[in-house]
């Protein structure tokens, strides 16, 4: 792969995704308050990444809060006030997140949170808002080891996402695999996940010398030396990649798989956090039989699903927003509707903004997601779901290949992070 034309790609693919500002009635920059409240509205804060490496997945976060906020507005509000989203954007900078975070909670005083994607951007943000006693909804999957009364977590923990995959793939019915290439781009929820994998599958009898653990920087583009490896390390069969590259870096990786002859038949790619949204920046062509551990995919055959995936590529041309003929949903896009609803009801379950009473509601909460029915953990802060494995389409959607029957329980605390 020559960097240069990857490079070029990754400039208009991003571009594509960027959107532009000015398609809600939302306070977007510097989140700076005036102090000023007006009593018929409440301010939430959105904390996604709008440029910068990261955009790439994190824009569409940004659009679909917007859709829903829209929503609950035209059907009335949270407790009769309708709500004006705070839009902020910290750049794919991991210091700017805690910054910004500051300006929503301390100057903007904002009711809620929804934002960050990286596990780094996460914990830049945490010790903020237990100092300011906010409240901020991940919607991403992560590591675990992490529980903090002052987030709630609805994207996957372990396992609802890694341990799952990896059993999969053991099963005959995965496919028996028995070398295991771990690759990751170098920041927490790669190096944790790693960890955890890596001692789940020692534990299920994989010796050492087939499993390889490898790291590269954020927005790393060059990946011909490491898939050379990969291609080396499969040669002689059984062997299998689990990806937790994040961000734009997935599109070089993807490009070079298939140009050194790599394919999902000869050794297929698990990714942890690649989806539809970064697949539309991608050549469906040679990522065809790869797949995915997810909790959601826009495929997904229910009327709760149909419709929000037509209102989300309804609302982006009615916004005109780039891309809009292309717009996909996806599972950080479901969690991050999902996490809105869930808010809107732990509101009004309370009949209070307070984030005490708003957490204490939101146990045992019960919402038919786009994805299906979830429900809130009694006490842990974390959703149970179903686990969903798909297989990549030459339209760059997925094939729902295996499902648990039943909601899996989350443990944010894996024995397999010792």
């Amino acid at each position: 792969m020559k960097k240069i034309v990857s490079k070029i790609m990754l400039i208009c693919f991003v571009g594509i995704l960027v959107v532009v500002t000015g398609c809600s009635k939302s306070k977007e920059g510097d989140a700076q308050g005036d102090g000023k409240k007006d009593e018929n509205t409440v301010e939430v804060g959105i904390l996604h990444s709008l440029s910068g490496t990261m955009a790439i997945s994190e824009v569409s976060l940004r659009d679909v809060l917007l859709m829903g906020i829209d929503e609950i507005n035209a059907s009335g509000g949270v407790l009769g006030k309708k709500i004006v989203p705070v839009v902020v954007d910290p750049a794919s900078d991991w210091d700017l997140f805690a910054e910004k975070s500051k300006e929503l909670l301390g100057k903007n005083k904002v009711s809620a949170v929804f934002g960050c994607w990286t596990s780094v951007s996460r914990k830049s943000v945490l010790p903020v808002f237990e100092e300011y006693k906010g409240l901020l909804f991940y919607p991403v999957q992560y590591e675990g080891q992490e529980q903090s009364p002052n987030i709630i977590y609805s994207g996957a923990t372990p396992n609802q996402q890694l341990i799952p995959a990896a059993e999969f793939l053991m099963s005959k019915e995965g496919g028996s695999y028995k070398k295991f290439y771990l690759l990751g781009t170098d920041y927490v929820f790669p190096r944790t996940a790693n960890k955890i994998l890596k001692n789940y599958l020692l534990a299920q009898g994989v010796p050492p010398e087939n499993i390889i653990e490898e790291y590269t920087p954020f927005h790393h583009q060059d990946y011909q030396t490491i898939v050379s490896k990969i291609k080396r390390f499969s040669a002689s069969g059984g062997a299998c990649v689990l990806s937790t590259i994040n961000g734009d870096s997935n599109v070089p990786f993807y490009k070079e798989f298939a140009n050194q002859g790599m394919s999902a038949s000869a050794c297929p790619i698990m990714a942890f956090s690649v989806a539809e949204d970064e697949l539309r920046a991608m050549d469906t062509k040679f990522l065809v039989g790869h797949l995915a551990a997810w909790n959601y995919f826009q495929s997904i055959k229910t009327p709760e699903n149909f419709k929000f995936v037509e209102n989300f590529k309804n609302y982006c041309k009615a916004n005109n927003l780039p891309g809009s003929n292309s717009r996909v949903t996806d599972d950080p896009i479901c969690w991050s509707y999902t996490d809105l609803y869930l808010w809107k009801a732990a509101v009004e379950k309370a009949g209070s903004f307070d984030v005490e009473k708003v957490v204490a509601a939101l146990s045992d909460t019960e919402f038919q997601s786009p994805a299906g029915l979830v429900k809130m953990h009694h006490d842990n802060h974390h959703l149970a779901k179903k686990v969903l494995i798909g297989e990549i389409r030459p339209d760059g959607q997925f094939d729902i290949i295996w499902e648990t029957k039943d909601l899996v329980s989350p443990e944010p605390f894996s024995k397999y992070a010792k």
